[in-house]
């Protein structure tokens, strides 16, 4: 059984899960994402915001419920750029396309680039990684230098 997987047929199916998955995200059907994204016990979360790595998955009924109400009345869709498969680990390397309300902010474009990073979990895939940021569109190295120094309004070093 093992010796007959072909982690490449696998892509499909986890490419329609990661968008299906990201639609329920930015939705806050969050019920709906976790039963699409099966997270490895340890899972580690680049997130857009920057800063700390988080190790692991809170999924407490109150972090569920807070995520859910953080992001609502989105659209998405989701562009594979890249895929790289081993017999126990896919990379998905996508653009996440999505509009919405976030943190109760107006309806805004927050598209973001994404690589995830999947490991077999017996005949199934568990998300063990995902680093996402905004940089979608081109800035300057200006721009950038305000990024990396946390210089932009509001921005925070640690």
């Amino acid at each position: 059984m093992l010796d007959e997987i072909d982690p490449g047929a696998d892509v499909a199916g986890l490419v329609r899960r990661a968008a299906e998955g990201n639609d329920a995200f930015m939705n806050g059907d969050m019920a709906r994402w976790l039963s699409l994204t099966p997270h490895g016990p340890d899972f580690c979360l680049m997130s857009p915001f920057g800063g700390w790595t988080a190790d692991g998955f809170d999924a407490s009924p109150e972090r569920m419920a807070s995520m859910a109400a953080y992001f609502t009345q989105a659209t998405t869709d989701l562009e594979v750029i890249s895929s790289h498969t081993s017999r126990d680990m896919i990379v998905l390397a996508v653009l996440e396309r999505q509009h919405g309300v976030v943190g109760g902010l107006p309806a805004q474009d927050w598209s973001l680039r994404v690589t995830l990073v999947f490991s077999r979990d017996g005949e199934g895939w568990q998300l063990v990684h995902r680093h996402a940021d905004p940089l979608v569109g081109r800035i300057t190295l200006n721009q950038l230098s305000l990024v990396a120094r946390c210089a932009v309004p509001g921005g925070e070093s640690d």
